[in-house]
């Protein structure tokens, strides 16, 4: 990949403020990318629009939550002011749980967690496919191994991601006579703040992350596989070779895959 396959390209990451979307925002800049970064963090959005700006690329920081409507459609309205087109949109604004179903006290978090990891991709891919139908763009829809099979502690965060993905493969259809493709992405464990940021059993942030962090993929290598795929225009990216494997294992051995998903809870790994 060279370093110009996405240099002027009018690109909008959503949740750019921390973790995977921080990183593609980091690695697309240094190719030269036009960035408009969403997050509702303001201040750290606005930190690494800078630091965007400094590795090369433009940038415009719209502090955002995607799980409100009205927003979404702001951010679309402002990027397409600022460059007068878009050629991406990553659907990566993402809040995740922890804690087993039955032990919910807080049932609130599932609709806030649906509202933004599903919803806020509907609101986002709505306002932005006219313009992304002019360029023949792409739309990439980071999930996780989790939109694939069901995770224990994660019921809610699995709902939403299924619900990303099937939304995104029925899109895929109608669009394609567009040129407009759609790269779904299915990441593993990476190395990110958003378990120390997860929900816990009574609606509150954890704090810290039960995974060992230090142990799974690192946010950069993950990057460096999903822009291969979007320059690829690949339909989908299962990241890990147990999720590769796991998806023919669930044929034949769907029992099997779930103690396989029970004991990587119970590592944390």
């Amino acid at each position: 990949m060279t370093n110009s396959v996405f240099r002027d390209k009018v690109i909008i990451i959503t949740g750019a403020s921390s973790g995977i979307g921080q990183e593609l925002a980091y690695q697309l800049a240094a190719q030269g990318a036009w960035l408009s970064l969403a997050a509702r963090n303001a201040e750290r959005l606005k930190t690494v629009s800078a630091e965007c700006q400094a590795r090369g690329g433009k940038s415009i920081a719209i502090p955002t939550d995607v799980s409100e409507q009205t927003q979404c459609a702001a951010l679309i309205q402002q990027t397409v002011e600022n460059y007068q087109r878009i050629d991406l949109l990553v659907n990566n604004a993402g809040i995740t749980m922890w804690a087993n179903f039955e032990d919910l006290t807080d049932l609130g978090m599932l609709e806030q967690i649906m509202r933004t990891n599903y919803f806020g991709s509907v609101y986002c891919t709505h306002y932005a496919l006219p313009y992304l139908k002019q360029t023949q763009g792409q739309i990439v829809g980071i999930s996780s191994l989790t939109g694939k099979t069901g995770v224990p502690t994660r019921s809610g965060y699995a709902a939403s991601k299924h619900a990303m993905a099937g939304f995104f493969d029925s899109l895929r259809i109608e669009i394609a006579p567009y040129g407009v493709s759609v790269t779904m992405v299915y990441p593993d464990f990476v190395a990110t703040e958003v378990r120390a940021r997860a929900f816990g059993a009574d609606g509150q942030l954890l704090g810290e992350s039960p995974v060992r962090e230090k142990e799974v993929m690192p946010v950069e290598r993950c990057v460096q596989l999903i822009l291969k795929a979007m320059v690829q225009r690949r339909r989908e990216l299962v990241m890990s070779l147990r999720g590769q494997v796991g998806q023919w294992i669930k044929l034949i051995a769907p029992g099997l895959v779930d103690r396989i998903a029970l004991h990587a809870i119970e590592k944390g790994r």
